[in-house]
């Protein structure tokens, strides 16, 4: 029996979004696995579909549902909770530049089940040396396993509750943003739910892997900042 609806949106990088379908595919217990495929090249869309089967992930094209050029996300959240909701199952955040363990996926239901006022809940990212990065850095002193917390969580690997998904509907998302990482991470909080990070639940994140042009931030800040407030690219 399915135990989480996961979803991971692409655009292109097929070379994460492989090694992350792959993980998901690994873990210990079994999940519904969602590929949204937001405009990615056609080499990318091949191969989307060639590893569908090996993977058992079922896979969206969002050019066959929508006009609107990527990003896409508020869409896909909207189509994930919506799904969600129908399946009676909370809604997982695995990104295309993630790679879970084995276990990640249920250490995080697990956690979740324990504290009936979760809203969110998200592992903390690390490199390859197991050193923890972005956009966890704000907890790279930590020393507790689990921390709750009313900073932003990222939905890197994230953990929706089924409470939080029927408190809040998405259809209510800014158009205007692209991510919506900080503000659904506050609106749990004002929904009254608590939001926890499992330092203990480590996932190897490639920061970006997924959007390489926002790699210029750490290696063109003024090249990236101006894609980003004059091309109006990476609204949060």
């Amino acid at each position: 029996m399915e135990k989480a609806l996961v979803i991971t949106p692409v655009k292109n990088s097929i070379e994460t979004t492989l090694d992350t379908a792959k993980a998901i595919s690994e873990s210990e217990i079994k999940v519904k696995h969602i590929i949204f495929n937001d405009f990615s090249n056609p080499e990318t869309k091949k191969e989307l579909e060639r590893n569908q089967k090996k993977f058992g992930y079922e896979l969206v094209h969002l050019e066959e549902i929508t006009n609107h050029p990527s990003p896409n996300y508020k869409l896909v959240l909207q189509i994930s909770q919506k799904k969600a909701l129908e399946y009676g199952l909370p809604l997982l955040v695995v990104e295309s530049d993630v790679v879970v363990k084995r276990d990640t996926i249920r250490k995080l239901l697990d956690y979740q089940k324990q504290k009936e006022n979760s809203g969110l809940v998200g592992s903390v990212t690390v490199d390859e040396k197991g050193e923890v990065n972005f956009p966890y850095l704000k907890f790279k002193n930590v020393k507790d396993p689990i921390i709750s917390t009313k900073r932003s969580l990222s939905f890197c690997c994230t953990l929706f509750s089924e409470s939080f998904l029927e408190s809040y509907d998405f259809t209510g998302l800014d158009d205007a943003k692209d991510w919506y990482d900080t503000f659904i991470s506050s609106k749990s909080l004002e929904k009254g739910f608590e939001n926890y990070v499992l330092m203990n639940a480590p996932v190897w994140h490639r920061p970006h892997g997924s959007r390489p042009w926002k790699q210029l931030k750490y290696k063109n800040p003024l090249k990236y900042y101006f894609l980003k407030f004059w091309k109006g690219l990476d609204r949060i």
